[in-house]
């Protein structure tokens, strides 16, 4: 009887580990394909702002500066215009230009080969007498402090007070005259239209009578000066107190050929 309770016992372990129920479970099976990717999802809340950085206190790295730099701003507007700067120091001389073109030949007047001579006419005369100057006559004159050129080619004469124009050109001409009585004087010429009249009235004091004229002048063209009636008295032409008129006239440059 005791063998058959040993049998029995050994056919019930064995059958127990061979039934299986849901909670065996077996191998593990393949991975199943890859599904079509979801939609995208609905975009977050704004986060809270965050707490201020705290300020270093050292040496700062620019590079970190650099990388943590925000976006541009709008640009700014435009400020007021500031102070104008000092002037620059003077900055280091240029180089030296190319050479000019060579000038037109000069005109020789003989075997020297030098260039014509520069044209010259000056004259300076003083009248010294007393007497009034008669009305309507050309004023001669007694000494000649300048009257060039000089020898034969006089350009002036003092004898008849009359300039006579032998280089063609523009010249200028003036007097003075001084006296104790009213005085009226013109100066003439052929290249004028109508005479040139100034006037100077006085009173018994010594005055100074002037005037100038600038004359294009041909060759043989006369200038002189004359003495002419206005509002003078007929005392005042016999007068015999000293008197003086200095007549002069030069050649501001010749005209061309």
């Amino acid at each position: 009887m005791g063998s058959y309770y040993g049998l029995v016992v050994l056919v019930v372990f064995v059958l127990i580990p061979a039934r299986c129920g849901e909670s065996c479970g077996g191998r593990d099976g393949r991975a199943g394909e890859a599904g079509a990717p979801g939609r995208d999802g609905y975009q977050g809340a704004k986060g809270e702002k965050g707490e201020a950085a705290v300020k270093f206190q050292g040496p700062v790295d620019e590079a970190a500066l650099r990388r943590l730099k925000g976006e541009a701003g709008r640009r700014g507007e435009q400020g007021t215009m500031g102070p104008k700067g000092y002037r620059g120091h003077l900055g280091a001389p240029g180089l030296p230009g190319e050479p000019g073109r060579p000038g037109p030949e000069g005109k020789g007047i003989g075997h020297g080969g030098q260039g014509a001579p520069m044209a010259r006419s000056a004259f300076s005369a003083i009248r010294t007498i007393n007497t009034y100057p008669a009305v309507g006559r050309v004023i001669t004159y007694q000494n000649t402090v300048v009257n060039t050129p000089e020898g034969d080619n006089k350009d002036f004469n003092a004898a008849t007070g009359q300039f006579t124009c032998r280089v063609p050109g523009v010249y200028y001409f003036t007097f003075n005259s001084v006296a104790k009585v009213s005085m009226c004087v013109d100066i003439a010429s052929e290249a004028l239209v109508n005479k040139l009249g100034f006037c100077d009235y006085n009173k018994n004091t010594e005055q100074v009578l002037s005037g100038g004229v600038v004359l294009q002048l041909t060759a043989g063209q006369k200038v002189w000066l004359e003495s002419f009636r206005d509002q003078q008295k007929d005392n005042e032409r016999r007068d015999n107190q000293e008197k003086q008129t200095i007549f002069s006239g030069f050649l501001l440059f010749a005209s061309p050929e």
